[in-house]
């Protein structure tokens, strides 16, 4: 970011001099290149990881009572509910389903928590 700012700036103090106004552009619009990219590469990893946590706690939820999650709940939801023992997860998640709580509400009512230590 602090990169993006300094092209900027050498981009305004540059308008004056043809000759170096098109590196100076160009080097802004590599550095927003660059910005974007890593943006979408971490908001890409993290939706492709929340697709996996959906399917585990499908799988989860389907073991421990023969029926699939509720379709009424939301991705961030589930990634709340993946911090939940097996003794709580199908109480919880049918709670989260009806009362529409938050990620945040859902891991204020975690009692024994289950780490995760594999998320991005």
């Amino acid at each position: 970011m602090v990169t993006f700012i300094g092209c900027g700036v050498n981009l305004y103090n540059s308008f004056g001099d043809h000759q170096r106004l098109y590196s100076a552009s160009l080097l802004l619009v590599l550095t927003g290149c660059v910005l974007v990219t890593l943006f979408f590469a971490r908001t890409f990893a993290l939706k492709a990881q929340d697709r996996a946590i959906r399917a585990e706690e499908n799988l989860r939820h389907y073991v421990l009572t023969g029926k699939l999650l509720d379709s009424r709940l939301k991705p961030l939801q589930i990634v709340g509910l993946r911090f939940a023992s097996d003794a709580e997860f199908p109480a919880l998640a049918q709670q989260a389903a009806d009362k529409g709580l938050s990620q945040k509400d859902i891991k204020g009512l975690v009692k024994n928590w289950r780490p995760d230590f594999y998320r991005v």
